[in-house]
């Protein structure tokens, strides 16, 4: 068994999902191509090297169809022998592809594989490629797929969590993250120019400086009608709930938005092929299944399976980047996991810097082991959820680590 590495990771800023966003002129190939410029040129990649590329997108639709991670390394003028495959388990995808990059390299079926994801929200819009699941309601129905913001009322219904309480998660969130930005945290980031606006993104641009219980409070919930055409009762009666409580409005939901995030991640032998030293190793990786009908609650119950089978505490963590998907899923996470608030998301979460659905894993990682690096800390979790209650998570190690002594 070899050891996978993560030798680099980068990601675009993130966009704000419309037509007026800093990104949205840019096709999802325009916006993937200078990530792999900026690998080559960050790690003296020879992409002739690689042997796969593994890409997480969940709307496969019109300019992401056709395996973009495949049409990606050719837009990129990379090598043909690289393969490519594009992968789809909703919006822990990104994380699903670090996961199996990561098991292409342990297994040694590979020494060095690209691994992220991509979502461009404004021109590829979520539910455009019509998935039955979704949009057929007989069929929904039968099979249990409940929409997401739903899931996340459940939640906030089982944990008693008060539309103030929403509101408060979702300012704090803003707060750090715009902290975060002012202090340049995310060195991740690759700047991204727009040739057609003639601009340069160099930032998040979803985070909302103007946030205040005030705003957020005068929002209207966002779920509210849809749960009142029958959900609601299903899940009062499944449930034994005397309501849902719809506190999740577009201020404590995830913001829609464009990005993407590469991670080049490989043996050690790759690493001598490069000849650059890894930033972390991947330590361990896992999956599961959560409660369908509470949707959004996979980041969660995956890190509680990634502790457990690790042996592992919360006081051995010293970050976690959870998948902040809705201000319920976050109570959830506190009251489960009880992690302390300098340990979790510290430079915010999805609903201030925005989720472009298949790309939000890579970026969590990416997020993670900057924060690591920036702090000087070693282990850190990083979980997201997927639909149906989906959850993947890995566990990375820093190995430029130093221990300070207490008299340093």
């Amino acid at each position: 068994m070899k050891t996978a590495y993560i030798y680099d990771a980068i990601r675009t800023p993130r966009g704000i999902a419309k037509e007026s966003g800093s990104l949205h002129d840019l096709t999802p190939l325009d916006l993937l191509a200078p990530l792999y410029k900026a690998l080559e040129q960050r790690t003296g990649l020879n992409p002739k090297n690689v042997d796969d590329a593994i890409l997480g997108c969940v709307t496969q639709h019109g300019e992401q169809a056709g395996n973009i991670a495949k049409t990606s390394v050719m837009n990129a003028g990379w090598p043909a022998s690289i393969p490519g495959i594009t992968v789809n388990r909703y919006c822990s995808s990104g994380m699903d592809a670090i996961q199996l990059a990561a098991m292409k390299i342990i297994s040694g079926v590979d020494d060095l594989v690209i691994a992220g994801g991509i979502e461009m929200m404004s021109r590829v819009p979520m539910m455009s490629d019509n998935p039955a699941p979704f949009t057929d309601i007989p069929l929904a129905t039968k099979i249990g797929m409940m929409p997401m913001g739903i899931g996340a009322d459940l939640i906030a219904s089982q944990y008693a969590v008060s539309r103030q309480q929403a509101d408060e998660i979702a300012l704090a969130s803003q707060k750090k993250a715009i902290q975060a930005q002012e202090e340049g945290r995310f060195s991740s980031i690759i700047p991204i120019h727009n040739p057609v606006k003639d601009i340069t993104l160099e930032h998040d641009e979803v985070t909302r400086a103007d946030s205040s219980m005030e705003t957020l409070s005068a929002l209207k919930p966002s779920f509210q009608k849809m749960g009142a055409m029958g959900l609601d009762d299903v899940l009062k009666k499944a449930y034994k709930l005397d309501a849902i409580n719809h506190v999740h409005t577009p201020g404590s939901s995830p913001a829609m938005a464009d990005g993407a995030a590469l991670l080049l991640i490989g043996s050690e032998e790759a690493g001598r092929l490069l000849n650059q030293q890894p930033r972390a190793k991947i330590t361990a990786l896992t999956n599961i299944n959560d409660d369908q009908n509470t949707v959004v609650s996979g980041c969660v119950a995956v890190t509680k399976k990634l502790l457990n089978k690790q042996g592992l505490s919360v006081s051995d963590i010293d970050l976690f980047e959870i998948h902040e998907a809705f201000a319920a899923t976050m109570v959830k996470c506190q009251k489960d996991l009880e992690i302390p608030a300098n340990k979790l998301n510290v430079n915010g979460g999805c609903i201030a810097l925005g989720h472009p659905l298949g790309a939000t894993g890579g970026i969590l990682a990416g997020t993670l082991l900057d924060e690591l690096e920036r702090q000087n800390l070693r282990y850190g979790i990083a979980a997201s959820s997927g639909a149906a209650g989906a959850g993947s998570a890995i566990l990375i190690e820093r190995l430029s680590f130093e221990e300070k002594s207490d008299n340093k």
